[in-house]
């Protein structure tokens, strides 16, 4: 395959049709990444596909390319649909085929929870070629909308499908599968092969082809890994001076609870540093709000849970800071992910408590290989000492008083509203019109 992959240099000579080579040149794409290569003269052929690759490494691209030009060969409404486990990677695969679609008229529509239904319902109305969703949302329009069917679609997409499977999705996509006509093309595409991946896959997919282009779990060699073994109750103090260091950096920090992302961005925001939360106990407008500032530029410090480890494409993103270590270690995988994107370099570097150590050494007989040691000297990162807990003090007192010791359902879904609309920018009561037509 490396021979194909010298010979290969463009789009064109992959199969893609003028119209669509110049909308990836609109987007920069220049030059195919390895599983587009590898995966596009085989959507282009008509076969099912099975691609296991990095994360980062152009898969949306691999899909979306073969479905817009069989699309522009026999137009037609619900031509495409496309899952994903997040409410955010929904929305991104709909960006990219949107601006890869633009001139060629291609309507989308995005269906993910916590956006209204009747909204979503208007956008369905119009017929767009390509669905876009997370597999509860599509199953609620399949079973309310009227009118609404997925009768005739031609294209199945299922991205990151480990992770559908394992979120309790398995429910609503049989559902889905029982809808949909069983001629058609299907794609599944994953970071990671698991077993319940490997059982939708003889469920769903006609001799596929199987494109591995990576190993079995790796991470792009542009990444630099990096860990410091530290004591638990020092850490806010090395990432304090990790983010000091790198404050010129676009950051993601990840932690493993919804509240740990509230507390850690009012203690960065404390010390006058741009940062912002990111959770899924946070409501959906509040979420894309967040996400959008980052993309931005406006803040450089995402704040964030699991959620955001899958797929999102933020090319900015220098630096990873694993806050805490995951008790998967595949997630790590998809976290790291998040920097060193599309051949560009970047740094994850995790903060490893004797709690963790287990989890961490997992980590790397996973990857195969040792990390090197991030040079963070003690004496220089206690010197942040008072200043920190001084500012973790306030942040504690400030969750306490505006929880005011209340038992409240969803805790954390609107946490400090003030203090987070007026980070956003959003003025009190003011709704999110993202999905306004």
């Amino acid at each position: 395959m490396a021979e194909q992959e010298e010979e290969v240099k463009t789009f064109e000579e992959l199969g893609i049709c003028e119209q669509l080579v110049d909308a990836c040149k609109t987007r920069g794409w220049l030059k195919p990444t390895r599983i587009q290569v590898e995966a596009i003269p085989h959507a282009l052929e008509g076969k099912d596909l099975i691609g296991l690759a990095q994360t980062g490494s152009g898969k949306t691209g691999a899909f979306a390319l073969p479905i817009l030009q069989a699309l522009l060969d026999t137009p037609q409404p619900f031509f495409a649909c496309v899952l994903s486990p997040t409410r955010e990677l929904a929305i991104q695969i709909a960006e990219q085929f949107s601006n890869l679609g633009s001139d060629i008229g291609v309507r989308c529509a995005v269906l993910v929870g916590g956006v209204d239904m009747v909204q979503q319902t208007l956008i369905l109305a119009k017929q767009p070629h390509i669905v876009v969703g997370t597999p509860g949302r599509l199953v609620d329009h399949l079973s309310n909308t009227k009118g609404f069917s997925l009768r005739k679609l031609k294209y199945l997409v299922l991205d990151e499908a480990d992770r559908l499977l394992n979120e309790d999705f398995e429910k609503s996509i049989d559902e889905i599968l029982n809808v949909i006509p069983r001629e058609r093309r299907t794609y599944l595409f994953s970071a990671t092969m698991t077993k319940k991946v490997k059982k939708l896959q003889r469920a769903c997919l006609r001799n596929p082809v199987k494109i591995e282009a990576a190993t079995k779990y790796s991470t792009v060699d542009s990444l630099k890994q990096m860990y410091l073994f530290i004591p638990a109750k020092y850490k806010d103090f090395y990432l304090v001076y990790i983010l000091t260091e790198k404050s010129g950096s676009t950051s993601m920090v990840f932690t493993r609870t919804c509240e740990a992302t509230r507390l850690l961005a009012l203690i960065l925001r404390n010390l006058g540093l741009k940062a912002i939360p990111i959770s899924g106990q946070m409501s959906q407008p509040k979420r894309l709000g967040a996400l959008n500032k980052f993309k931005a530029g406006e803040c450089n410090i995402l704040i964030c849970t699991d959620v955001a480890s899958r797929g999102l494409d933020i090319p900015s993103v220098d630096t990873v800071i694993n806050y805490d270590i995951p008790s998967n270690s595949k997630d790590y995988i998809h976290r790291v992910g998040r920097t060193a994107r599309a051949g560009r370099s970047g740094i994850a570097i995790s903060l490893v408590s004797q709690y963790e150590l287990e989890w961490y050494i997992q980590i790397e007989n996973l990857i195969g290989k040792k990390l090197d040691q991030y040079p963070a000297p003690e004496e220089e990162v206690l010197l942040l000492m008072e200043r920190v807990s001084e500012a973790k003090r306030l942040s504690q007192m400030k969750i306490k008083d505006s929880d005011g010791g209340r038992k409240r359902k969803g805790y954390g879904q609107d946490e400090d509203q003030e203090e987070i609309d007026k980070y956003l920018g959003n003025r009190k009561g003011k709704k999110s019109n993202k999905f306004k037509k």
